[in-house]
């Protein structure tokens, strides 16, 4: 594996690799490499990626903490090898030659839901990651982006989506398979809400957000809570990525997404559900 050049940043020391360069933002605190856990070791990953210097540090990387990886450099090569192999995550450029990252996430989900999806989304360029939530991908990197970032997001995306699939095989009887929110019917099965004139699909992280304000009604919820309770402790991305998530919400159960009445914001702390209440 080639070798990792350090930088000393604010907080901690990020390593870059493959010419990629580094950027810090307001995350938790990530986890050393070389501390991954036993139980993810030769987990299989998808990489979906156009640029072969990222690519080959990617895999360089990834080989390294113990992943079997797969590559393919456009999205139909990506679909062909979903549609041959299992994989237990999908790493997924956004911008690539033929299918793009966006199409390829769009066909994915509508044949498995729980694949867990990240996509490499270009700096600055948030539109890329709302489109990417919209569509089912469980979290985003943007580029440039370091190694520490790279594999903390991974590790914590896998320990979800483990626990998630445990949680479904020990459902607490406190989350039932529908519920009521607000206007809409909340089908926890099907992934979708139902409402006047409307039936919309849900991602799993939109569900379990829903339920998780479901079962504390009329409660102020800190991001903190919401991260822990949907993303896992373990989760070491940025309070930006509940945002987005939230704002996506509002569109598919508000009446007027930008003054909403069910999921409320409480000023420098999180979210609120106002049960009880139905639109005028």
């Amino acid at each position: 594996m080639r070798q990792l050049n350090r930088t000393i940043g604010a907080r901690c020391s990020v390593p870059t690799f493959a010419g990629v360069a580094i950027e810090q933002g307001t995350v938790r605190c990530a986890p050393t490499i070389g501390h991954m856990e036993k139980n993810m070791t030769g987990m299989h990953i998808l990489v979906a990626e156009d640029d072969p210097n990222i690519l080959t540090g990617l895999v360089d990387i990834l080989e390294s903490e113990g992943y079997r990886v797969t590559t393919a450099t456009n999205g139909e090569k990506a679909l062909r090898l979903f549609e041959k192999e299992r994989f237990d995550l999908i790493l997924l450029d956004i911008m690539m030659p033929g299918k793009s990252g966006y199409d390829v996430c769009r066909e994915i989900r509508s044949k498995d839901q729980d694949t867990p999806v990240i996509m490499l989304t270009a700096k600055g360029e948030e539109i890329d990651k709302v489109v990417g939530l919209q569509l089912g991908a469980d979290d985003y990197i943007s580029k440039p982006f370091g190694v520490h970032e790279l594999l903390a997001r991974i590790q914590a995306v896998l320990r979800r989506t483990k626990r998630s699939n445990n949680l479904n095989h020990n459902k607490s009887p406190d989350t039932p398979d529908s519920f009521t929110f607000g206007d809409v019917v909340v089908d926890t099965k099907r992934f979708r809400i139902t409402g006047a004139n409307k039936k919309i699909d849900l991602s799993e992280r939109e569900i379990m957000l829903l339920k998780f304000f479901y079962l504390h009604p009329n409660e102020v919820l800190s991001r903190d809570q919401l991260l822990n309770a949907v993303w896992g402790i373990e989760y070491f991305g940025t309070t930006r990525t509940l945002d987005q998530h939230i704002a996506q919400l509002r569109k598919k159960i508000e009446k007027d997404p930008a003054c909403p009445c069910f999921i409320k914001t409480v000023h420098r702390v999180g979210y609120r559900y106002e049960a009880g209440l139905i639109h005028a």
